[in-house]
Formats: structure tokens, C-alpha cells, sequence
């Protein structure tokens, strides 16, 4: 039994547990020597806390000994994105790039995962954790120290995307089947499209974040779950939503039932597609084409399950000049001090953040959610990766290799909607994804169509060597 959880989804463990027909410690147990096999080659854990997780494996088994009741995520092993707290173990600041020698409380979506009976594996690294701010001025091209950043499982002589890097390469790995990670221009949707996996970023709000260094992350930013199986995302998702009076921006109504339609598929559904939302052509590389082909022929199997899918032909701003205008003034980059700009210059900005809503307003009056490629590209080499973001920035579009990298996400942190990607295949042997956009507060829906698809189109395939 013990080689079968490794690729089952967390809630079938959970199904086998509470049937005691493995125990939590055994699950447990499992993962972490799964750690210890294979985290070398893809180094997505940044501490693993074998002693706390046992200890927390023995409670979860007594309590199912005990008949108590028990959390929708029972026994489930989880790691987090290693700037999010879990009390007591090591944590990293991404404003400063420095370590937290321990965390000084567990964040609210640890205390809820908590409360819903998952195992703490454990911190993943994530972008920038190998950072040498010593010599990031001087030599930009020694910025990082890459023996430490995440590796592609698929192919570990790459990227698995940044930021919620580790998260993804964990899961991707079977290391734990679900991680936590957060998304601010991308980053829980990006790392699970590199690598084949389903990810999400919630209406902001809806999941709490109380983040005191940069309160102004929730205006683009949200955590949520990593992980291959849509339900898994589902139950992860409702464990942690929900209102808390601690976090300024928190959604006051309570969440919808997740999974309660989940199965209910998608005929009669009417969706939008865009190749490019009528500006990330600025960002293409070589590989654009195929990609955005790949993935467009994926959502038309959406028409074989009863849905209509209609190429739309709105054209959004770009988000760049919008998104860097909210750092400027609100801080929400989580680096520095905000600066405020001059206000006709805000004002612009926000008029062209009310012209992409309003644009969205009128597509979901005839549609009820829009299709993109996650992303435009496919996971690069470690050293094209690293010239990407330092030696050669200044050759793409606004002078980074960020828009590029985020062409086809940050649109949606920007006007706080909600987005998931689901896995849609391979090309050149490398994971891509499907970009499900819907409005704010239409998770459920949301969840029921990439449950549709993943049943559908199921995407069984393993990473070699894992």
C-alpha cells in the first residue's frame, strides 16, 4: 500500500485513513522518507521538521483511534511556501531576502490547515532564497546561488517556474500532495504549469493573509493550494477560506461549498478563449507559438463535454505600467516604502484598471468564464533562466524578463479576479497549462470546470526518476 500513496490525491488518503486501512503516521512516515530519497535532486524544501510532523502524525491517529471528530484534510502531509509561518521553524523574508531564524506564530492559513487535521511537513524554497544580496549591486549576473532554487522534476536541469518554485517541485516530485504557496503576479499558477500541476489564486480576500511587513499584498495577492488533483484544491481551498476579522481585507460572507457541484460538468457552459488577451504578443519568444497552439486545441476539448468555446476579440491593456503603479503607491510589491506617484498619474492608471474590469464586466455577461495559456513558455534551462532575469533583462519589453515570464497571469492579480491553471499537456516534453479566468467570487464555478476537465482529459503522466 505504502508505494500507491505516493500518486494518490489527498483525499483518497484521507478515505484510507479514516477506514484505518493505513494510519496517519504511516502516511506521514512515507513522504518524509520520500523527502529524504529524492528532495536532493530537486531541493524544494528549504526545513522539514521530521519531529514536529510525527507529532503531529501520533495526534492524528490517536484521534481516529478516539472516534473524534475529524477535518476535511485529515492526516493529509503539506508543506508551505517558506515566507509563510509555521511557528517555530525557520521562515524567509522576501522584502529583505534574509532568513527568519523561527517563526514567531503559524500564519492564519497554517492555523486553518491546522484545524482541518493536515500534517505540517515542513518550508519549500521559493524565489530568491538563494539570493547574494552582497553582490546583487555589483555583479548582477552572480544574483543568485542556484544551488540552492527548486529544480523541474520534469527535468531538473530546469526551472520549475519561481516564487512558489519549491511548493511546485515538491508536489510535482510526490514528495507531498499538496502544498501551499501564494500568488501575487503569478506565482502559485505559473510553478504548477511548469510543472503539470493544478494551482490557484483566489478572489483576494477570500483566503485570509495577514501580512503585517505589506499589508498591501491582498490587493493583487492571495495564497492557495498546489497540487495534481482539482478536488484536492477544492478541499484545501474551502479549509482555508472564509472571514477573520485580523485581516483588513478579508471577505465578510461566508464561502461557498466547493465540492458540494463539483462533478456536475460543464454542458451548456459558454467560454471565451484568447490567444493573447490582446497585448502579451510584446512578450512572445521562440516557443510562443506552439505553446499557445497546444493549449488552445486543450480548452476545445471543452466542446466534446457539451460547452461552447468562442475565440473572444476584447483587447486589455497591458498590465505592466497599472501593476508597477500600485507598488509605487501602496507598497504592494512588498520591497521598500511606497512612493506616491503624482495623482494624475495614479488617476491614468486606475482609469485603465477601470477600462480592463469594465471589459471583463461585459464578457461575463455573455460568457462565464475566459480560456488563456497559463503561460506562453516553457520551463528554461537553469543558466538561460538566470541570464533571463540578470545578464539580458534589458532586451525584453519595459526592460525585464518579468512581463515576459508573466504575460499571460499578472493581468488578473492586478484586477483581483481569480484564476486557476490546470495541467493541458506537454510540449517539447515539458508541462503547460490551461488558464481558467473567472469573476471574483466565482470559485465554485470555477472549480467545477477544471474538475470537468481534468476528469476528462486526465493527465496520468509521472516525471521520470521520481
Amino acid at each position: 500500500m505504502s508505494e500507491d500513496l505516493t500518486w494518490l490525491p489527498a483525499w483518497r488518503i484521507r478515505d484510507l485513513i479514516i477506514r484505518r486501512e493505513v494510519s496517519a503516521t504511516e502516511v506521514t512516515k512515507h513522504f518524509l522518507n520520500r523527502i529524504e530519497q529524492h528532495d536532493g535532486k530537486v531541493k524544494s524544501f528549504a526545513h522539514v521538521d521530521h519531529a514536529g510532523a510525527s507529532a503531529q502524525a501520533a495526534r492524528a491517529e490517536k484521534a481516529v483511534a478516539d472516534g473524534d471528530q475529524l477535518g476535511p484534510l485529515h492526516g493529509i502531509p503539506m508543506s508551505v511556501k517558506g515566507h509563510i509561518f509555521i511557528k517555530g521553524l525557520p521562515s524567509f523574508d522576501m522584502g529583505s531576502l534574509t532568513n527568519i531564524a523561527a517563526a514567531p506564530r503559524d500564519d492564519v492559513q497554517v492555523e486553518r490547515l491546522r484545524a482541518a487535521g493536515a500534517i505540517l511537513l515542513g518550508t519549500n524554497t521559493l524565489m530568491g532564497s538563494g539570493a547574494d544580496v552582497s553582490k546583487a549591486a555589483g555583479d548582477p549576473g552572480r544574483m543568485y546561488n542556484w544551488d540552492v532554487e527548486a529544480r523541474n522534476p520534469w527535468d531538473p536541469t530546469r526551472v520549475p517556474g519561481w516564487s512558489s518554485s519549491g511548493t511546485a517541485a515538491a508536489v510535482c516530485a510526490g514528495l507531498t500532495p499538496i502544498g501551499l504557496g501564494s500568488d501575487g503576479g503569478g506565482s502559485t499558477r505559473l510553478p504548477s504549469a511548469y510543472c503539470g500541476l493544478f494551482g490557484i489564486v483566489a478572489t483576494p480576500g477570500r483566503i485570509p493573509w495577514i501580512n503585517p511587513t505589506s499589508p498591501a499584498l491582498a490587493l493583487t495577492a492571495s495564497t492557495g493550494p498546489i497540487c495534481r488533483d482539482v478536488r484536492d484544491g477544492a478541499i484545501a481551498t474551502q479549509a482555508m477560506a472564509g472571514p477573520d476579522g485580523r485581516d483588513y481585507y478579508s471577505l465578510i460572507d461566508e464561502p461557498e461549498d466547493y465540492t458540494a457541484a463539483i462533478d456536475a460538468g460543464v454542458e451548456g457552459m459558454r467560454f471565451a478563449w484568447s490567444d493573447d488577451l490582446g497585448f502579451t504578443s510584446i512578450y512572445a519568444q521562440a516557443e510562443s507559438g506552439r505553446v499557445i497552439t497546444a493549449v488552445r486545441s486543450a480548452a476545445e476539448g471543452f466542446r466534446q463535454l457539451g460547452a461552447v468555446v468562442e475565440p473572444c476579440e476584447e483587447r486589455w491593456d497591458d498590465f505592466w505600467d497599472g501593476f508597477q503603479m500600485i507598488n509605487r503607491a501602496f507598497g504592494a510589491g512588498g520591497r521598500g516604502a511606497s512612493v506616491m506617484p503624482p495623482p494624475d498619474e495614479l488617476w491614468a492608471s486606475l482609469e485603465s484598471r477601470g477600462k480592463n474590469v469594465n471589459c471583463f464586466n461585459k464578457l461575463f455577461k455573455d460568457y462565464d468564464v475566459l480560456l488563456t495559456p497559463t503561460t506562453q513558455l516553457l520551463p528554461r534551462e537553469i543558466q538561460d533562466w538566470n541570464a533571463c532575469w540578470t545578464l539580458n533583462g534589458s532586451s525584453y519589453a519595459h526592460g525585464s524578463f518579468a512581463g515576459v515570464y508573466t504575460s499571460h497571469v499578472m493581468l488578473f492579480n492586478w484586477l483581483s479576479m481569480p484564476a486557476f491553471s490546470v495541467p493541458a499537456g506537454f510540449v517539447d516534453g515539458l508541462p503547460v497549462g490551461l488558464q481558467i479566468v473567472g469573476r471574483p467570487g466565482s470559485e465554485t464555478k470555477m472549480f467545477k470546470i477544471a474538475q470537468a476537465f481534468q476528469k476528462a482529459f486526465p493527465r496520468n503522466e509521472r516525471p521520470p526518476s521520481f
